[in-house]
């Protein structure tokens, strides 16, 4: 059995909804499989943690009754009419299909409550979503002279692309994405193993700021601005790599610049 394939069982295994012959093939998988078994893992302390009761909480009364009162309907039409779902109900059953697809990040985000800023919590989401598979970029390529070409038309503004792999940061790559409402350029880098996602947008005031770092659910967030561009760097290398990639990527003596 692959790693694709106990993707597809796991949800099923973990509810015991699998014969005897797949579970003890998905089983065996995870006893050899280290990053399944944190997948499997993950997914049976998020289920628990969404079964907690203190999670629920009774309607009030007035809402019952209105409700009851806006859905009523004739007895002869009750049974030839298929429920609906109410509308938070469906928002929370989309709610928690998010939550088991990104996995054991958004576990952690559900432990720890969201945080107080809001635009470090959407490039937190934005990096959690890219990290799922084929998220990642919608350019493939370690050119920054591909790469920046093909945000052309896509936005109203010019992106800064570089070249960092001298430095240890190849690029790998870019993607549209959206903070605050707005469209913006997100540039994909590698640190070893890692992903580096870099988000970039116009800024109005033009004042420039230095980089500020903070801890997000378990990432390293590096915010700056220039005179004309605001940037988040986001990925779970240590503080110190990120430092070291928003130092290279400031420093105007590299590639220059990508223009």
């Amino acid at each position: 059995m692959t790693c694709d394939d106990a993707k597809l069982l796991i949800h099923a295994y973990l509810d015991d909804e699998l014969d005897a012959g797949d579970s003890a093939s998905v089983a065996r998988h995870m006893d050899d499989c280290t990053a399944c078994k944190a997948r499997f893992d993950a997914y049976a302390t998020l289920r628990k943690a969404l079964s907690q009761p203190e999670l629920y909480h009774r309607a009030p009364d007035a809402l019952r009754q209105h409700w009851t009162a806006t859905t009523a309907v004739p007895a002869t039409t009750r049974r030839a009419r298929r429920p609906r779902m109410p509308l938070s109900v469906a928002a929370a059953a989309g709610f928690v299909a998010a939550l088991l697809l990104s996995g054991p990040a958004w576990l952690h985000l559900l432990r720890s409550g969201h945080t107080g800023d809001a635009l470090v919590a959407e490039v937190v989401s934005g990096h959690v979503r890219s990290l799922q598979q084929q998220h990642l970029m919608d350019v493939v390529s370690t050119n920054q002279h591909t790469v920046k070409p093909w945000f052309e038309g896509k936005l109203d503004f010019a992106p800064r692309v570089k070249d960092l792999a001298d430095e240890g940061f190849p690029l790998v790559g870019g993607r549209l994405d959206a903070v605050e409402g707005h469209s913006v350029a997100v540039l994909v880098y590698k640190r070893r193993l890692h992903v580096i996602n870099l988000f970039q947008w116009p800024v109005e005031t033009g004042a420039v700021s230095p980089q500020t770092a903070t801890q997000e659910h378990g990432y390293t967030v590096i915010r700056w601005t220039d005179a004309s561009m605001q940037y988040v760097a986001i990925s779970d290398v240590n503080e110190s790599d990120l430092r070291q990639f928003a130092l290279a990527f400031q420093n105007d003596g590299s590639a220059a610049a990508a223009r």
